[in-house]
């Protein structure tokens, strides 16, 4: 309840006093809501939006449990075979939620990938005791973001409080399997100076064996007011971490004991750094000008016993050792720039807008691999053989320029066209093997991509609107589906790039104060598709044709409290349901090994990693400082490969993953106006479940899901 109380209001002539009135906040307290039509010098309107409120969240934030954090995003899907909640790997609409790679990741509008096109994987997730927003946008983020599939992921770190000179956050956090969760931040506004800086650890040993992390993330920013019209800003984070994989199972072994593990040897790390500079200018009341640099310094490194899981890592008899382990080691050396400027203009008595920028990036990625290391079982990247069994260097060069405007139609109409034009230049050099014949004679390949759209949206009422948009994407083919994952992997040597478009089609809005909602339909074409088929018993991976993926998304919350009475004293009692049907198959085999063998007809092949359905419900109770959240998932099976293989091979690489269940419960009280206390329950019926099957690292072979957990938190803020 917000009161207003003898407010004056003054003028040259004369002053009046109001009486005084009472405003009530009426809004359904929700966790998501959509992107305005333009947000920093970025056209929105028209397309698929959801920004998820992390403070508002009932979550479990501590391991960053990423199926109750996106809950409330129809039709993510996610591979949960991480627990330590390190790396978030997230897809939708039967794309491959691999380390999030369909995506456009980033953290306060910058890259945050290891290399953009070339290896778009994402190693770091910030810890979300640190984020305020998660933006996403699907597919039609390609012509303001890149040509992805997937769209964009925007993760935005806290800021500091603009109204004090200092303020202290700490979250202290003890769970199941040793873990410990600490997480401090300090902000605030000094004069024309807001800056804001987090430190944050985590370890556990895991709830598998062999499955032991640490990870340690810092991160400090700093922003400037020049003048009113001139804001600069710099940022930079630092993460590292170390982290034991048990490695993957067979199915029979999942279904004996999925905490076991055969691999106690192997680790994998990777250190991270980014910093951004921006600099923001009003250049007048309708022209604004945003220019973001950013730099990566990144690594991925990997070591261990990588045979498949039916060769035990034992001691060699002949030796009495253990073998040596293969070390696996990329450097990532990214630098960009993007420049955004809006004009806003009168268009026939009505107010446009148009959005275009640039973007320059420039990226390096050294890849040395099946390095010799020792025969030790702690985490060392020492060789024995000081030359790498491959090395490999690929550069990228990127040049775009991009354009959207937003044309209004009478009161209701919002038409936004848009296109984009990409230049990008890969160079790769070194060698595959140390024979003669194996070095790689240097090659270049350039691409020029024109991407273009069309956005619309239609308001029904104020509260409500229909969007629709239809966009070009396209995806190079990447370095890593250039060199194999695992030793038994074969590549094709005439893969090509895909492409393809996305297109929506909503409703969308809320209903007075007690309803929210977003229900629409998806159709995705992927041309090219790049995947895996066996050939010879082993993972092939090649072009394996066209896919089409379309289905239904949507979202609805309802505040029950308010349907029945508007009695504050009740509290405010909440469910939502978000669900995705999703029928993600190929129409057309591109390549011969498949498309003249009759045992694989193309007919109900479904798309790898794609389920059929995606359902998560929830339902929360707020009263006072008191928050209780149930939440319930359920995941259709998925297949692992093209051909829709049924049974799982010896080394459990390929075959189909069931459908599961899980339900989680937290609770959260909020006392004494600066303190918290915070518990949940993890797959609190422990279900045993999975959600993908590894080639390489960190299988080979199939990947369990966390068991039941639970975590207690204390936490203030000053």
């Amino acid at each position: 309840m917000i009161s207003i109380a003898q407010i004056k209001l003054q003028d040259t002539s004369k002053s009046i006093t109001l009486d005084s009135v009472s405003v009530k906040n009426n809004k359904l307290n929700g966790s998501v809501e959509q992107l305005p039509d333009i947000k920093d010098n970025v056209i929105y309107a028209g397309k698929k939006t959801e920004v998820i409120l992390v403070d508002k969240l009932n979550a479990d934030l501590s391991t960053n449990n990423i199926r109750q954090i996106f809950a409330k995003v129809p039709g993510i899907s996610i591979w949960e075979n991480d627990g330590s909640g390190i790396q978030a790997g997230i897809a939708t609409r039967g794309l491959s939620p691999n380390r999030s790679w369909e995506f456009n990741v980033r953290q306060n509008g910058y890259d945050i990938s290891s290399e953009a096109f070339g290896y778009p994987e994402t190693y770091y997730t910030p810890p979300m005791e640190a984020v305020s927003k998660i933006e996403v946008v699907r597919g039609a983020a390609s012509l303001q973001f890149g040509p992805q599939f997937g769209g964009l992921i925007n993760y935005q770190i806290k800021k500091g409080d603009s109204h004090k000179p200092i303020t202290f956050e700490t979250q202290q956090t003890l769970g199941s399997n040793g873990l410990y969760n600490t997480f401090n931040a300090i902000g605030g506004t000094y004069k024309k100076l807001t800056y804001y800086g987090f430190f944050h650890t985590r370890f556990a040993d895991g709830w598998r064996k062999n499955s032991f992390y640490n990870i340690y993330t810092g991160y400090l920013s700093a922003t400037y007011q020049v003048s009113k019209k001139l804001n600069i800003a710099a940022e930079y984070t630092n993460m590292n971490y170390k982290s034991q994989q048990p490695g993957g199972l067979t199915d029979v072994d999942f279904k004996k004991d999925s905490r076991q593990s055969s691999r106690q040897r192997n680790w994998f790390s990777a250190p991270f750094n980014v910093a951004s500079f921006t600099l923001k200018y009003t250049i007048s009341k309708v022209v604004n000008l945003q220019v973001k640099s950013f730099y990566t310094f990144a690594q991925r490194n990997s070591l261990g016993y990588v045979k498949p899981i039916t060769i035990a890592d034992t001691i060699n008899k002949s030796t009495f050792q253990y073998n040596a382990r293969q070390v696996d080691k990329d450097e990532y050396k990214n630098i960009g720039m993007e420049a955004r400027l809006t004009y806003t203009y009168n268009l026939h008595n009505t107010e446009s807008a148009l959005a275009t920028g640039v973007r320059i990036y420039n990226g390096t990625t050294k890849r040395n691999q099946l390095g010799q290391g020792t025969i030790g079982s702690d985490f060392d990247l020492t060789l024995t053989n000081q030359q790498y069994g491959r090395a490999l260097q690929f550069k990228t060069t990127n040049y775009a320029v991009f354009a959207e405007n937003i044309f209004k139609i009478g009161k209701r109409l919002k038409l936004v066209p848009g296109i984009r034009f990409e230049y990008i230049e890969n160079t790769s050099e070194g060698y595959i093997n140390t024979t003669p014949t194996g070095k790689l004679t240097n090659s270049k390949r350039t691409r020029q991509i024109l991407l273009y759209g069309l956005g619309s949206e239609f308001s029904v009422s104020n509260k409500t609107n229909l969007y629709g948009n239809y966009s070009l994407a396209y995806r190079p083919v990447t370095f890593s589906e250039l060199t194999p994952s695992a030793n038994s992997e074969i590549i094709d040597p005439n893969l090509k790039d895909a492409n393809g478009f996305n297109t929506d089609f909503g409703y969308r809005g809320s209903v007075k104060n007690f309803l929210k909602f977003d229900i629409g339909l998806f159709y995705l074409n992927y041309n090219d598709r790049i995947g895996t088929i066996t050939q010879n018993g082993n993972p092939y991976k090649t072009n394996i044709g066209q896919s089409i993926s379309k289905g239904i998304e949507s979202y609805v919350e309802l505040d029950i409290i308010q349907i029945l009475t508007r009695n504050a004293k009740f509290g405010n009692a909440s469910i939502f349901l978000s669900n995705s049907i999703i029928d993600a198959k190929y129409v057309k085999w591109n390549n011969p090994l498949i498309a003249n063998d009759p045992l694989k007809a193309i007919e109900n092949k479904r798309v790898e990693n794609a389920p059929t359905n995606i359902h998560r419900f929830g339902a929360s109770y707020f009263l006072k400082g008191l928050a209780v959240t149930l939440q319930y998932s359920s995941v259709g099976s998925v297949y692992t490969d093209a051909v829709n293989t049924e049974e799982s091979n010896t080394t459990a690489t390929i075959g189909k993953i069931a459908g599961y269940q899980v339900m989680d419960v937290n609770l959260s009280y909020k006392f004494l106006q600066h303190y918290n206390f915070k518990m949940g329950l993890n797959n609190m019926l422990n279900k045993n479940y999975a959600t993908r099957r590894a080639t390489g690292y960190p299988g080979p072979g199939l990947m369990p899901s966390n068991g039941r957990t639970f975590f207690a938190s204390f936490g203030a803020a000053f």
